[in-house]
């Protein structure tokens, strides 16, 4: 087959709509875009005029699945325009509500979204009769990363115990210690998601990219770090726009984004990528047992190296709470003076790096907002993958042509991921 128009339309919960166009005549691709259609939000105008205390609560709102990590980042982003550390407990905290946020999300892209495809349904609900334990193993692990976020947060989505500089109210200390029983009790089913994934078939596939994530030498990097570019190395948050140029293009509500090529990738694989000696040893053994090898160019692998980091975080957990338990945690008042400033934040949200710029007047409130989300600083790359992989597969039926175009798509695990029906496919024949 060497003459193929697909028109999917359309792409759902990308904060929107989106389309896929392919035109490919004789073999040579004539068109192929991603099409963003979606109205715009506006959240930058949303938060101007509002003061430092309230963006982060507006920010949140950004996205359901991702509410912790814009809410962490825009107090990050608010801290640094004040010139304020947290302390050592306040951080802990973070990042044990980030490592739920991380689970809940990974949880629900590899079992609700992507399974299915491998399983040839169309949906998690084809799944029920051949592999029901698979999907009550997925509400199980999706409940307990939701309920860990209660615990930290103050509820499932949008927590209201993060705050700038403390936590409103801790969790009890005996809380932890019974979560942490909970966790340890889970790991049958953390381990038969790895055995359960590693079985399914990824598709064949390579394009190396450029590869952008934070990265720590003492850790591996979702709550801090320096921004790394797999090119060219790293700069400091606050020089974020050094390494991420937006622009505009004709077919797209959204900006695309490069920085040393054309386009680059963000989340897990680019973290993987690029921080794979930080990760967890469990994760590294997963890693190898899933024939995830680092590093790694095929984009498909993007669920398995979520795989990996539900590993990483799992353990992580569990080390946080222990050190939370013997530390003992401290009632912390915050009691901040507003002032003019401007302070970038930069933390892993679970489908790439999330920035949050926010400049203050005098009276603290907001200037200025700039957010930059992780999807769309994949589109450009979702594309170039596609202008690779199209060709390569022409000769398939097209059945199989479409349902590899819709892995490629959901592997990057974008903002359509609560959604069961991905894509509305029209393929026409030349």
């Amino acid at each position: 087959m060497h003459d193929l128009n697909v028109d999917i339309n359309h792409i759902t919960r990308v904060e929107g709509h989106g389309n896929i166009v392919i035109d490919i005549k004789d073999g040579n691709i004539k068109d192929l875009r991603l099409d963003i259609v979606e109205s715009p939000r506006f959240f930058e105008a949303m938060t101007l005029g509002r003061t430092y205390k309230e963006v982060a609560h507006i920010t949140s709102r950004i996205c359901g699945i991702c509410a912790v990590t814009h809410t962490t980042t825009s107090i990050k982003a608010i801290e640094s325009a004040l010139g304020f550390e947290p302390s050592t407990q306040t951080i802990k905290l973070r990042k044990l509500l980030l490592n739920a946020e991380y689970i809940q999300s990974h949880i629900l892209h590899i079992y609700f979204l992507t399974a299915p495809d491998f399983l040839g349904v169309g949906s998690v609900f084809g799944m029920v009769k051949d592999n029901k334990e698979t999907v009550l193993r997925g509400m199980r692990l999706k409940t307990l990363a939701n309920d860990l976020c209660a615990l930290v947060g103050g509820r499932h989505i949008h927590p209201i115990t993060l705050n700038i500089g403390c936590f409103s109210k801790n969790p009890e200390l005996k809380d932890l210690a019974a979560f942490k029983e909970r966790i340890e009790e889970s790991r049958p089913d953390i381990e038969d998601t790895v055995k359960f994934f590693k079985d399914l078939r990824t598709p064949e596939f390579e394009r190396e990219t450029e590869y952008i994530s934070l990265t720590s030498p003492d850790e591996y990097a979702l709550y801090d770090g320096n921004i790394k570019s797999s090119d060219n190395g790293e700069v400091e948050p606050i020089d974020y726009l050094d390494k991420v140029k937006e622009f505009m293009v004709t077919h797209s509500t959204s900006k695309h984004a490069k920085s040393n090529r054309d386009s680059y990738m963000v989340g897990a694989l680019a973290r993987f990528n690029n921080n794979y000696d930080q990760l967890h040893p469990k994760a590294k053994e997963v890693a190898e047992e899933m024939d995830l090898k680092h590093p790694c160019y095929n984009s498909y692998m993007n669920n398995i190296a979520q795989v990996v980091e539900i590993i990483h975080c799992f353990e992580d957990s569990i080390k946080l709470i222990e050190e939370l338990i013997s530390d003992g945690l401290n009632d912390e008042k915050m009691e901040l003076t507003p002032k003019a400033g401007w302070g970038v934040g930069a933390t892993e949200a679970p489908r790439g790096t999330l920035y949050h710029e926010h400049k203050l007047d005098d009276n603290g409130k907001i200037t200025y907002g700039n957010y930059i989300i992780p999807t769309g600083q994949n589109l450009a790359n979702i594309e170039n993958d596609l202008k690779s992989l199209v060709p390569q597969i022409l000769n398939k039926q097209k059945d199989d042509i479409i349902l590899d175009i819709e892995m490629l798509v959901r592997a990057y695990d974008p903002c359509i991921s609560c959604s069961t029906h991905l894509m509305k496919v029209e393929f026409v024949n030349e």
